[in-house]
């Protein structure tokens, strides 16, 4: 049996709390087709709907990529959280009282590690907060007007101030955490003397939110020269990664819960996410003064597929955007560009041309073909020809990963700018001119059954799933002797969910009947099920007169071997009459 750390009652509870439908429709839109909802898969990329919510089995699957499980699981995955944090979750919105964790003692004490950082980190945010109203704040204060910030954007990204390089250590250890506490929540560094300072000494704050509110580190700026860097982060530590962490998503999926979200728009620092906050452009995030990866994609794309980039109007920027358009692609996120004017960040375009400015230049953000073309063209002067021929070739290469139907399109844009024939540029990419036709193929029918593990596995299954068509008469502790403990479990769960909290269904096993395809059934349930429950009996009753006469062979008694042969030919007997009696319930 699986620990899990919690009852199975009590985590049954929690999942009748948290109905599938509900909570997964908060992050994928979903329509009911039958007694099922499906929409379109939040793992991975897709345009036809293949992800599936069962909502009295309390199951999700996707039959593209082959995720699924229970509503704990699906917080697992779409929160990148462990399951004691899905559980947590999960119990918070039911308003649930969570009993204590038993689980494994690494596990409890990496929780109990996790939760002092966490509240360290909590404390010092406020605590940071409080300070910027300070009257002792004043360069804090004088730089916030600077900037033209409003109590609005204070509030919502809880901005604060680190006094000094001592004040928040003195408050911490009066709030009774030890100096190792302090040091491995990140707040706190250590001198030469082994005497503790505060991290963020003497900068504006900016506390790093994840998705759940909760606060796992900061970032901060120095607000007058210095020798040291302007921005700092937390160091990295048990609740913080920079390479994980988007700044703003805690707001952006507030924004999406209460009002939707089209799309995302990334900037590069804290600064112009608060200035595009202010300006209305509240779907704002920024990566933390670091290259965007595949974790932050992932991040994103659980909110929305489509990212608008919108980096500074320099050649750094210009370098993180083709770093990052490559990183959002391979995480199926729709890319688009909002070109800057050089030398522009966000935040100054804002101030030079406000709402109107930014928004005209978002909605004529660029394709990505289309800006990789706008590169090219401010690259090569095409009037030439050979600066024309590598530009083309730039382009084409492009092209050649995208479908020929996308191809077209930018095919005859590229003949207006170069005057470069259709065909030419076509032969050149390596596709016909001519229109192809794929064939057609027949769909190959599945196999009614395929041998005998099949076939338990479709009556383990249908057991499972509590199938109309099962046969109640059979003993199938007798009929299937060798899943006894699999039986067990089976005939002990209401709903397919509750087996997540008693097995580790992440193995093929139950892999296979928890999503087992019943569609190769269709046409008649109740003779497939037959024919897989005399599949079963039929080689028990084959092994069982192998072993008759080898006994027969190895006899060597006359009488002993007559009684075998007629046992042996009993059970032939058994076998051309699909005979399963043996298997049958007794009265």
């Amino acid at each position: 049996m699986r620990n899990t750390g919690f009852s199975p009652d009590w985590l049954d509870e929690l999942k009748r709390k948290n109905d599938i439908v509900s909570v997964v429709s908060k992050y994928v839109q979903l329509q009911q087709r039958g007694n099922k909802f499906w929409g379109c898969c939040p793992f991975h990329r897709e345009k036809t709907p293949s992800f599936t919510v069962d909502q009295y089995e309390g199951l999700f699957h996707c039959f593209g990529c082959k995720e699924g499980g229970d509503v704990i699981s699906f917080i697992e995955k779409i929160e990148s959280c462990d399951f004691h944090d899905a559980v947590v979750r999960l119990a918070e919105m039911a308003k649930m009282p969570i009993p204590e964790y038993s689980g494994d003692e690494n596990v409890i004490k990496r929780k109990k590690d996790k939760d002092v950082i966490l509240k360290i980190l909590d404390l010092a945010k406020n605590h940071y907060h409080q300070n910027i109203y300070l009257t002792t704040a004043k360069p804090a204060q004088d730089y916030i007007k600077k900037r033209g910030f409003t109590r609005h954007e204070l509030e919502d990204f809880e901005i604060g101030y680190s006094l000094n390089w001592n004040e928040l250590i003195d408050f911490l250890t009066k709030q009774g955490f030890s100096k190792q506490q302090l040091l491995e929540s990140g707040v706190a560094q250590q001198n030469d003397k082994g005497n503790l300072y505060d991290a963020m000494g003497g900068r504006l704050v900016f506390p790093i939110l994840n998705s759940f509110g909760e606060c796992i580190g900061f970032t901060a700026r120095v607000l007058e020269k210095t020798d040291y860097a302007k921005y700092k982060n937390t160091a990295e530590t048990l609740v913080f990664q920079k390479g994980k962490v988007v700044f703003g998503v805690h707001l952006l999926k507030k924004l999406k819960q209460e009002k939707g979200l089209n799309n995302i728009i990334v900037v590069e620092g804290q600064i112009d996410v608060l200035s595009m906050h202010r300006a209305g452009f509240k779907n704002t995030v920024a990566c933390l003064g670091t290259a965007l990866t595949s974790d932050h994609a992932r991040e994103l794309k659980k909110l929305s597929e489509n990212i608008i980039l919108c980096f500074d109007g320099d050649e750094a920027g210009t370098k993180a955007t083709l770093r990052s358009i490559g990183v959002l692609q391979s995480a199926g996120c729709n890319v688009k560009i909002a070109r800057l004017p050089k030398g522009v960040d966000p935040d100054e375009l804002l101030k030079a041309e406000g709402q109107e400015g930014m928004q005209k230049i978002l909605l004529s953000a660029l394709g990505v073909i289309d800006y990789y073309i706008c590169l090219g063209l401010e690259k090569f002067d095409i009037s030439k020809p050979d600066e024309k021929g590598n530009f083309v070739n730039e382009i084409i290469e492009k092209l050649k990963q995208l479908q020929p139907i996308q191809q077209d399109p930018y095919l005859f844009k590229l003949r207006d700018l170069t005057q470069i024939p259709v065909d030419t540029l076509r032969r050149a990419i390596g596709t016909s001119i001519m229109p192809t036709f794929e064939k057609q193929e027949k769909p190959v029918l599945s196999e009614r059954i395929n041998g005998n593990k099949r076939a338990v596995r479709f009556i383990l299954a249908s057991l499972l799933h509590k199938k109309i068509f099962v046969n109640e008469n059979i003993d199938y502790y007798k009929l299937l002797n060798e899943f006894t403990d699999v039986l067990q479990i089976i005939f002990s769960v209401v709903k397919v969910s509750s087996l997540f909290d008693l097995v580790d269904t992440n193995e093929q096993f139950w892999q296979d009947i928890i999503y087992f395809n019943f569609s190769e059934a269709k046409d008649n349930e109740k003779q497939y099920f037959d024919e897989c429950v005399w599949t079963v009996v039929e080689d028990k009753l084959k092994d069982l007169k192998e072993k008759i006469m080898s006994d027969y062979k190895n006899s060597q008694s006359l009488d002993e071997r007559k009684k075998l042969l007629i046992k042996a030919q009993n059970v032939d007997k058994k076998i051309r009459d699909k005979n399963i009696d043996d298997y049958l319930k007794s009265s």
